[in-house]
């Protein structure tokens, strides 16, 4: 107790994080340091009164949290157990709460993340993407959000992979809540939540750049799927490439706020993506023995040889939501006709109904430009 006493007092001292706990968490030892013994590792007056009113209730919190269950641990940077790739960047964070398996952390990792206000486009590709890099053996880490992360994490276990959740809150102020039932789903199949934040930290906005940093950190490459010009998952995007990380971007229609995120990361030198094999490859050198995905191992209801009905009315449905009657008018007949059509077309699983009409779900090479009646 003295030692997790000892960490959880320094990781809670302002600048205390990287290389720099490290170096105060080896010479202080397991028992509490003296004011000397604080200004001579270069602790200021503020540092120093941080680390004496430390409240000790907070250490029996995490005593009593790691007893409660099997899978509660708490990794310092100090442990074997520690992921390595984390441990290389700038500012690593001391200790990591865990709920979950600890050794999956440390597995080869992508990072998936996106808007949290995603669109039916950003999802379906995102969870077709992450269903085959999760078969194929990527461990696929995000930050259990709303929209994009949610999205990744389900699709990960929907094909029985491994998914990691890095939080910026306190493992026991889960946010949002409405995921708490995927972060179990999570646990219960092998995954892990992780934060770096006391047990009971609120989830603050300034929360959630800084654990990006963490999720890049973890991974080998972050695949960005939907994000606008302000998007935290550019912050993602930054931190991975400042770690030295692969940046993979999804494209997205052009005139929609969601697209301008990953078409600026592409025009910066992102990866565009348009298969999952695109990533596999590229990350061939580091992950050689990562295997492509069969096709029958991908949990989806749409097949690449399925029959295309009606070529002519697809080729107007478009990446944007596009009205019954703007497909009616471009294809040149009438609304109910093109409704049977499209109603076809929807259960073929070429494109989906959503509010306001359809938009496209797949491409075919026998969809022509002279399909398009405009």
């Amino acid at each position: 107790m003295d030692k997790i006493g000892q960490y959880v007092r320094l990781a809670a001292v302002t600048g205390m994080t990287g290389k720099r706990w490290v170096d105060m968490a080896q010479q202080t030892g397991a028992g509490p340091a003296d004011d000397e013994q604080l200004i001579r590792l270069g602790l200021d007056a503020s540092q120093r009164q941080q680390y004496y009113e430390f409240n000790e209730k907070n250490i029996e919190q995490v005593c009593s949290w790691l007893a409660q269950s099997p899978a509660h641990h708490l990794i310092t940077a100090l442990d074997a157990a520690y992921p390595a790739r984390l441990k290389e960047t700038d500012h690593f964070p001391p200790l990591l709460y865990i709920d979950g398996d600890p050794a999956v952390i440390t597995t080869p990792q992508l990072a998936i993340v996106g808007s949290r206000n995603s669109s039916h486009y950003g999802r379906y590709w995102c969870d077709w993407f992450t269903q085959h890099l999760s078969a194929g053996g990527l461990t696929i880490t995000s930050g259990l959000a709303r929209g994009i992360d949610g999205v990744a994490h389900q699709a990960a276990l929907n094909v029985g992979g491994k998914t990691v959740a890095v939080l910026g809150s306190g493992l026991q102020r889960l946010y949002p809540k409405n995921h708490t039932g995927l972060a179990a789903e999570i646990v219960e199949q092998g995954g892990a939540i992780v934060s770096e934040f006391p047990l009971t930290t609120i989830p603050h906005p300034l929360n959630f750049p800084r654990r990006n940093r963490i999720i890049s950190g973890l991974s080998h490459g972050v695949l960005v799927v939907e994000a606008s010009l302000k998007s935290g998952s550019l912050v993602t995007a930054r931190y991975a490439l400042e770690q030295n990380r692969n940046v993979y971007a999804l494209p997205g229609a052009l005139g929609n706020p969601l697209s301008e995120g990953v078409n600026w990361l592409i025009q910066q030198g992102a990866l565009l993506v348009a298969h999952p094999n695109n990533i596999v490859e590229d990350l061939a050198n580091a992950l050689n023995w990562l295997p492509v995905a069969q096709a029958d191992e991908i949990y989806s209801e749409v097949r690449d040889d399925a029959p295309l009905p009606f070529a002519d009315v697809l080729a107007n449905v478009g990446d944007d939501v596009t009205p019954v009657d703007v497909v009616a008018e471009r294809a040149g007949q009438s609304v109910p006709v093109i409704s049977a059509q499209l109603l076809e077309l929807e259960l073929a699983g070429w494109i989906a109904a959503v509010p306001g009409g359809y938009v496209r779900l797949r491409r075919a090479c026998h969809v022509r430009r002279t399909d398009v009646l405009v």
